[in-house]
């Protein structure tokens, strides 16, 4: 018998996220005699406390009785209970400073960590995520924010629409200019991105005809790897070399800096890799971009005038051309930057519900069974030590 906990949140502000939905957990209790479900009750959640009742899960605020322990961000230290199995995203993996005291505290308490980050395909395609929600909402927030410098047209904002189908319905009328819009990369972030591109009637085309053209309808165009990187010595592009030496790169992004109105950013980025353009770039007069969305959000990455993180609450801010200072948004001599880190929280539940979908896809059979090559590539900490997928972890977690 395995036995679920579903933890409230407890990361400052809280994430309104859940790993499994009401129905979700119906139909894994009703399909499997050999689960159960609880939750602790939270008011923060998008689907209530009465919803998860309904699909009968047991609210429960002390969850050791169970198993595996299920959550979307990090957990608080003073949370953690220990002895147990917990999967949620623990932004560990990269060395992240900020999360090392809890890092050391699941060691201390003898915890299992499998990171959602971490389960990937053989080919190493990650296998669950939110990133098609944030494409989706990263872009509508970058079309929102060029409205609003141009006051060419205006959209609301996502949170706001009930969820995704009411979203969709907002768009019937957007007319939106004859702007050009380049998209990178290549995972779900991309292909929420195209998602909207599409639905507000934005034409796809070719990269060099989007170099070479103008037009009199909106545009985008999407730029893969391939598109974007090339090889110093040898000319080429091959994804897994580029992902492993990221700095024998040159970016080729540049020419598409004066063709563009608005950047939708998806790209893989490590601090190997070139960057799109430099800070410079802003400073030339054909330098036409004026509403970015970094929506893989790397702090001063990919994106250099990435200055940090907004919120949902207020997504969008300016900076300066000439001094790079950030800014109040939409002031003359500035573009503007959409760089928030939790896009999906925008469309909870729908972003909810396709996560729980893979997990029970791709995951649950696995935790279910005596494990994986899949789930052992993902468990960080095993009863409280480095697995050896982990090792170069060594120095992080020592204390």
């Amino acid at each position: 018998m395995l036995v679920i906990g579903l933890i409230r949140e407890g990361k400052i502000p809280a994430d309104n996220r859940v790993a499994l939905t009401p129905a979700q957990c119906k139909w894994i209790q009703k399909n499997s005699t050999n689960i159960s479900i609880f939750a602790q009750p939270s008011n923060n959640r998008s689907f209530t406390n009465k919803e998860y009742e309904q699909a009968g899960v047991i609210l429960k605020e002390d969850l050791s009785n169970c198993d595996m322990l299920l959550g979307i961000k990090e957990v608080p230290v003073h949370m953690l209970i220990p002895n147990k199995t917990y999967l949620f995203f623990s932004h560990t993996k990269k060395k992240q400073p900020y999360n090392q005291g809890l890092m050391h505290a699941m060691m201390d308490r003898n915890i299992t960590l499998i990171d959602y980050e971490c389960l990937e395909h053989a080919d190493g395609q990650r296998i669950i995520g939110f990133g098609f929600f944030a494409g989706i909402v990263g872009a509508h927030n970058g079309i929102m924010a060029y409205g609003n410098r141009t006051g060419e047209f205006s959209l609301g904002r996502v949170h706001k629409s009930k969820d995704y189908r009411e979203l969709i319905h907002t768009y019937f009328g957007l007319k939106l200019p004859n702007i050009k819009v380049a998209v990178t990369g290549s995972g779900r972030v991309a292909h929420g991105i195209i998602e909207v591109m599409n639905l507000m009637d934005v034409q796809e085309v070719e990269p060099d005809e989007y170099l070479q053209k103008q037009f009199s309808y909106p545009v985008y165009t999407h730029l893969k790897g391939a598109d974007l990187y090339r090889h110093k010595e040898t000319g080429q592009y091959k994804r897994e070399h580029f992902h492993e030496n990221a700095a024998d790169y040159d970016c080729l992004f540049e020419p598409f800096c004066s063709e563009t109105d608005v950047l939708m950013n998806g790209i893989y980025w490590d601090k190997a890799a070139p960057r799109l353009f430099e800070m410079e770039a802003l400073h030339s007069p054909a330098f036409r971009i004026q509403s970015i969305a970094d929506i893989t959000d790397d702090a001063f990455g990919s994106v250099p005038c990435n200055l940090g993180d907004a919120t949902i609450d207020d997504p969008i801010y300016g900076v300066d051309r000439l001094t790079g200072v950030k800014t109040a948004p939409y002031l003359p001599g500035s573009i503007d930057v959409m760089a928030v880190g939790n896009l999906p929280n925008e469309l909870p539940r729908d972003a909810s519900r396709f996560f729980g979908e893979q997990l029970i896809k791709h995951i649950l059979p696995d935790l279910l069974g005596n494990g994986s090559v899949v789930i052992d590539r993902a468990t960080i900490l095993k009863n409280g030590s480095l697995t050896p997928h982990f090792n170069y972890l060594t120095d992080y977690a020592a204390h």
